[in-house]
């Protein structure tokens, strides 16, 4: 062999060797997971729809071992909607918009920095019997989340109303059934209340263990902004009941106050779910009704059917009606 074809072949050697035993000490995974949702379905616009129910959604994840119990953390998620195709909320939202972060985790915990969802609605949506997941039946998508915004003026100067852009997030391992849950962003609003100089800083605390739920959660905005949510659950059998209370206040030359509370339940009858819920928000003094009702049929472990029917009253004068079929199926 020609002697520098031979050091070459040396050197792929030496690296491949190097490969492999770098690769024995520091295993990585790559996972590609989401939902596809589809349905028909008549909206409270009082408009026929074929689109997305649910929330349609693609993401990239990931975890590389770095050895003594530490690893490192990716997620990449965006939304869209399956009837046109486009992104959810496209031109208003970025690309990932359902989370962009990098992390290390441990025995302590993990810790992510980027954009994510802030620390009481990555818990919520548990007291919900849709997950705050269906824009026809659930309570929590109708009345809990508009009322409070993670930030005014984040969405190209509109506002986001679940997740911290440029945000530290802080995820505690269980003791006893007991998690914290931190999440910061030292952004600040761009005119700022007298006195604000910090960003948004929230926290959750949970206890889930065994038949039971429960979640004391609570933040602050950079335009001082605060909501406040409590929520709990049991499960007995085939039976799940849950309720919760969001408290929202907006800060402005006027003030406004939203009250909601919610009641649900999910029943499982072999591979179907019945849902069904109860809302009443409370505005400055104007209240709202709500109720929603569904059912999941499960035709696998990645694919269902399903249908949500949706009741809103905005006053005693008012109702509207929204229903709709849909089939989803998560990879």
């Amino acid at each position: 062999m020609h002697p520098r074809k031979n050091r070459i072949h040396s050197i792929a050697t030496v690296a491949a060797l190097s490969a492999a035993s770098w690769g024995a000490h520091a295993q990585s995974t790559v996972n590609i997971s989401g939902l596809i949702d589809a349905g028909v379905y008549r909206g409270f616009d009082k408009v026929n729809h074929v689109g997305t129910i649910q929330r349609s959604n693609l993401a990239f994840s990931g975890s590389e071992d770095l050895g003594g119990g530490l690893a490192a953390t990716f997620k990449l998620s965006t939304r869209f909607e399956m009837g046109t195709g486009q992104l959810e909320g496209a031109g208003s939202k970025p690309f990932w918009q359902g989370e962009s972060t990098v992390g290390l985790k441990g025995g302590w915990g993990s810790v992510r920095l980027g954009r994510a969802l802030d620390a009481v609605w990555a818990n919520d949506w548990t007291y919900d019997p849709w997950g705050n997941f269906d824009r026809i039946a659930s309570p929590a998508w109708q009345y809990w989340h508009y009322n409070y915004a993670s930030n005014r003026t984040s969405n190209n100067g509109s506002p986001e109303y679940g997740r911290l852009a440029n945000g530290v997030f802080y995820d505690s391992p269980s003791l006893g059934g007991f998690t914290a849950h931190l999440s910061g962003s030292f952004e600040n609003s761009p005119n700022p209340p007298a006195g604000r100089t910090a960003g948004t800083r929230g926290l959750s605390l949970n206890y889930d263990q065994g038949a039971v739920s429960l979640m004391a959660a609570g933040s602050r905005n950079a335009s001082d902004d605060t909501v406040v949510f409590l929520g709990g659950k049991y499960t007995f059998g085939a039976l799940s009941l849950m309720g919760a209370y969001d408290r929202s206040k907006f800060e402005g030359p006027v003030d406004s106050v939203a009250k909601v509370y919610t009641l649900g339940a999910v029943y499982r009858i072999g591979q179907a779910s019945l849902k069904a819920s109860y809302g009443r928000l409370d505005l400055d003094g104007r209240k709202s009704a709500f109720i929603g009702l569904g059912g999941d049929y499960a035709l696998s472990k990645r694919t269902s059917v399903y249908v949500s029917l949706g009741n809103n009253r905005p006053d005693r004068a008012q109702k509207v009606t929204a229903y709709g079929v849909g089939i989803a199926h998560m990879f």
